[in-house]
Formats: structure tokens, C-alpha cells, sequence
């Protein structure tokens, strides 16, 4: 699921004074499925909210063409529609563009800023899909993923897990991990950043979005 969902994103400035130009950032643990864990098949209709506690959306990107950068987006918020017809299944995911973390302030400042996402302009990156459909032995979203008002088509394969029943008061909860998803960030009017002599790019050009969702069904 393109689960956008969102987000999606740049990290690391090169030129930002010595500190920030050569921190590396904090490395952020990647979703991972659990050894025993084998993704399931929709079968069941139902509305889902995302969960923020369990739902993780990290980013990252090339720094001087030496390491990556990771980072990530802390608030966001999205629904899922599930149905067993996959053409009525759905999902809608907003990020707050000025919750994003790497982890270094002064990056995560100029990061806010008109150099990367102008938060006081565009405080969310949305991603709403199009389609849901059967991708290999999971599935795929394709959607619009908005940032900086510029609209794109993605597409989000990703593994479905559960339903989970819920014990007591508590809901029943999906899961979805996407595999690794790359946009080319210049397409969202990203541009801070230039060459450096050899002629790698400062900021990487292209960013990874790793997605892991849970959210629970609706009363």
C-alpha cells in the first residue's frame, strides 16, 4: 500500500556547517516480520483507523555519497477500508510534515524550512489510493502521493497480516509492512543541493520509504 502512505521525504544537508554536514544522523530500526509471522489474505470487510503507537514511517537518504541518513515522520494519521473486493478497498494517510526527525536539530530546522518542506506552507504530505491490488503473493496500492502541493502516482507492494481478535475492550488490529519504496525527491520541488566536484550530488536525489502499519477496526 503505498500507504503514503507518506510520507516520504529527505534528510541530511551538506554545507550546513561542519557538525551538521558530517553527522550522520541516528539509524532508526527497519520494520522487520517476525520469524514466525506469515502475511495473510483480505477476506474480511471493515474500517480500520491507524494506529500511531504501532506504525512507524522512517526515510532515508544518501549523504555525500558516502552513507545513508535516516530519519523519520513522528505524527501522522490515516483509514483504511478493507473489503474482500479489492476494488473497494482503500487508503488515506496524512503525515505532519513538521514532525520530522533526524535526530539532529538544527537539520530537522532546515529541513522545516523553504530549502526542503516550507511546513508553515505545507504542514501535511498526503497519499490517497487509487487501486488495491493483487501483487505476487501480497498485494499493491497505487495512489497520489502529495508534497508541496505537487501530486505523483506510487506504488506501494506490501504483506498483509492478520486480523488479530481483540481480548476484552480491546479491537481487533491488521498489520501491513511495504516493501522499501524509492521517489525521486526533485519530483516534489525538493531541490536543495548541489554537486559536489567529483559530481555525486550533496543530498542524494532519491529517497527509501519504509512503511509498518497497524490499525484497528472501528466500533
Amino acid at each position: 500500500m503505498n500507504i503514503k502512505l507518506t510520507l516520504i521525504p529527505v534528510a541530511a544537508i551538506a554545507g550546513f556547517g561542519s557538525y551538521v554536514a558530517f553527522h550522520p544522523g541516528i539509524a532508526y530500526a527497519e520494520p522487520t516480520q517476525g520469524a514466525q509471522i506469515k502475511p495473510a489474505q483480505i477476506a474480511t470487510t471493515g474500517n480500520y483507523t491507524i494506529d500511531p503507537m504501532h506504525t512507524s514511517i522512517y526515510f532515508q537518504i544518501n549523504h555525500m555519497g558516502l552513507t545513508n541518513v535516516h530519519g523519520r515522520f513522528g505524527k501522522f494519521e490515516g483509514k483504511i477500508v478493507q473489503n474482500a473486493d479489492l476494488s473497494r478497498s482503500s487508503v488515506h494517510f496524512t503525515a505532519q510534515t513538521d514532525s520530522i526527525d533526524t535526530n539532529v536539530a538544527p537539520r530537522d530546522t532546515h529541513l522545516k524550512s523553504r530549502d526542503f518542506f516550507e511546513v508553515e506552507k505545507y504542514p501535511t504530505l498526503n497519499f490517497k489510493s487509487t487501486k488495491i491490488g493483487k501483487w505476487g503473493d501480497g498485494y499493491v496500492a497505487v495512489g497520489d502521493l502529495t508534497i508541496k502541493d505537487v501530486t505523483k502516482q506510487v506504488r506501494i507492494p506490501f504483506k498483509y497480516y492478520g486480523p488479530l481478535a481483540g481480548g476484552g475492550d480491546q479491537p481487533e488490529r491488521i498489520g501491513i509492512i511495504a516493501e522499501p519504496i524509492v521517489i525521486n525527491r526533485r519530483r516534489f520541488t525538493v531541490n536543495y543541493g548541489n554537486n559536489l566536484p567529483n559530481g555525486v550530488p550533496a543530498i542524494g536525489n532519491y529517497v527509501t520509504i519504509r512503511l509498518a502499519v497497524e490499525a484497528t477496526r472501528d466500533k
